[in-house]
């Protein structure tokens, strides 16, 4: 099990009022900021990091991607679709760039429901629900 996840972004402050809207219909919230960056939270700790940096050059990456799009892929479990759903149209209000509308990939498995957005770096961000129904 992973403890958190930290991504360098262009922008700081457009990639957390991003992740703010983005993650907020699955859950999570913005526990903190401080040195280190903004820190998103599910549960008791954030798990879910942005800092200010330079992103990956996905120009160089493409050329390596796997696992649903370029360089950097990062899905977070939902508790339904329909919370899949809302993440994805919130990230799109939010300024994401659609990279895989809400749908069942039963080429993973059955209930594999999930939806991809590019955040405002590029990155690959998921929502997904693996119950049935």
């Amino acid at each position: 099990m992973l403890d958190h996840v930290n991504l360098r972004v262009a922008n700081y402050e457009r990639s957390r009022q991003f992740y703010q809207a983005a993650l907020a219909p699955l859950g999570y919230v913005l526990a903190m900021e401080n040195d280190a960056g903004a820190g998103f939270r599910k549960g008791f700790i954030p798990d879910f990091w942005i800092k200010q940096g330079d992103p990956i050059n996905f120009r160089e990456a493409l050329a390596e991607s796997g696992c649903g799009g370029p360089a950097v892929h990062v899905a977070f479990a939902s508790e339904d679709r329909s919370a899949v759903d809302a993440f994805y149209a919130a990230a799109l209000a939010a300024g994401a760039r659609a990279n895989g509308a809400p749908a069942l990939r039963p080429t993973y498995h059955p209930n594999y429901y999930g939806a991809f957005v590019l955040d405002p770096d590029g990155y690959n961000i998921e929502a997904v629900c693996h119950k049935s129904g």
